[in-house]
């Protein structure tokens, strides 16, 4: 549960909300706790509820009450993988024959979940462009779904979807809004307080912050939702171990300060690509000339540390990835070093061929918080050799 005060601002909360000093030593870093039972006293006399390490850990709790506390959530539930979250949460709100709306270019991972793992359990899925909101409304008309969910911005396109309207939707006919806020973090982007019920995170991006950790989140609006998730997490057992609690909590306390750095420099890093003249499109909110920039201003107090580019074609945005030296090729994102991505090849390989594929033409960076002037560098220095 969150027991945070509210009152403070973000980066007051992200250092002290879950983080009490130690009651016995005094330490101010509370102890990691990696014992996987607990005393009690008595049959059933638990100290602080905790009886097994599945069914709760206080350097996990630590973790949720955090998380929570920065989504401005009624409770927040950690994962060991953002996709264990994911599956917890789908098999806790659906059951066969429901279905689920899904924005047209979410991660590749929650697509397969969907249409791989839980469509032969009788899941079904379709897909819209969610920064359309006509057509998401068209889409809901037609067929009420049981749940909504969107990436904003999203993998790697960057498009931006409206959280206040998609929720007025969606609430309209009954579902349950879901928003992955992987890529914005609560420190740019709070989707609850704009009408989603939960929100979803890859702990192992920006939440984590330094490429160490794999770790999933959900904060919940609703507590009888929450409830209902934690019970299948404790039963099937898909819960974050005590070290990478630790170490996501570690993570988070600098998360608004390294926001801050990766936008700064993404946005640096978009304007000197779009002004390239090997570039074709750069993708980030960021730029006045993106379609959901004035929307992004309005939602977000920031625009992230993602930039997609799209070359003139497959070969060559390849052989762009593949070239870069500060910028790692690899897969992932949200660390403090900075990675490219060939999506196509890579994160988003498995839906090629379907309604969610990423275009050839596209690389994506995850830009980190090194000298500008040396990731400018990089990107120059790979494009020429193109």
């Amino acid at each position: 549960m969150s027991t945070h005060d509210a009152a403070r601002g973000f980066d007051s909360l992200a250092v002290h909300a879950g983080q009490t000093p130690d009651e016995t030593t005094g330490a101010v870093i509370p102890p990691l706790h990696v014992s996987t039972t607990y005393a009690q006293d008595g049959i059933g006399g638990l100290r602080g509820g905790y009886e097994y390490g599945r069914s709760g850990n206080p350097t996990r709790t630590a973790l949720e009450s955090q998380i929570a506390a920065l989504e401005g959530a009624v409770r927040a539930l950690s994962f060991a993988s953002g996709l264990a979250g994911e599956d917890a949460l789908l098999r806790a709100a659906l059951v066969p024959g429901d279905e689920v709306l899904m924005g047209n270019d979410v991660y590749g991972g929650t697509y397969r979940l969907l249409a791989r793992v839980l469509g032969p359990w009788g899941i079904t899925l379709r897909v819209v462009d969610m920064s359309d909101l006509d057509a998401v409304a068209a889409s809901i008309e037609e067929r009420a779904p049981k749940m909504v969910w969107v990436e904003t911005p999203s993998n790697p396109m960057l498009r931006i979807t409206d959280i206040a309207g998609l929720a007025r939707l969606g609430h309209a006919v009954g579902a349950i809004v879901v928003v992955d806020n992987t890529f914005a973090s609560p420190a740019l982007q709070r989707p609850i307080a704009l009408g989603a019920d939960v929100v979803v995170h890859s702990a192992t991006k920006y939440l984590g912050g330094h490429s160490d950790v794999v770790g999933g989140a959900l904060a919940f609006a609703d507590a009888d939702l929450a409830e209902k998730t934690q019970f299948l997490q404790f039963a099937a057992g898909a819960v974050s171990g005590p070290f990478d609690a630790y170490l996501t909590t570690r993570g988070i306390k600098t998360l608004g300060i390294r926001m801050q750095r990766h936008s700064s420099n993404a946005h640096a890093v978009a304007e000197h690509l779009a002004g390239h003249d090997r570039v074709a499109t750069v993708y980030y909110p960021g730029l006045p000339a993106h379609p959901g920039h004035k929307l992004a201003a309005t939602q977000m107090s920031g625009f992230g540390g993602i930039v997609s580019l799209a070359l003139a074609d497959g070969a060559t945005a390849r052989r762009f990835a593949e070239s870069t030296r500060l910028f790692t090729l690899a897969e992932s994102l949200g660390g403090v070093e900075s990675l490219v991505n060939y999506p196509d090849a890579m994160t988003h390989a498995s839906v090629r061929g379907t309604e969610l594929a990423v275009p050839d033409t596209i690389v994506r960076l995850s830009v980190g918080i090194e000298s500008v002037d040396d990731l400018i560098a990089d990107v120059d220095r790979a494009l020429a050799s193109l």
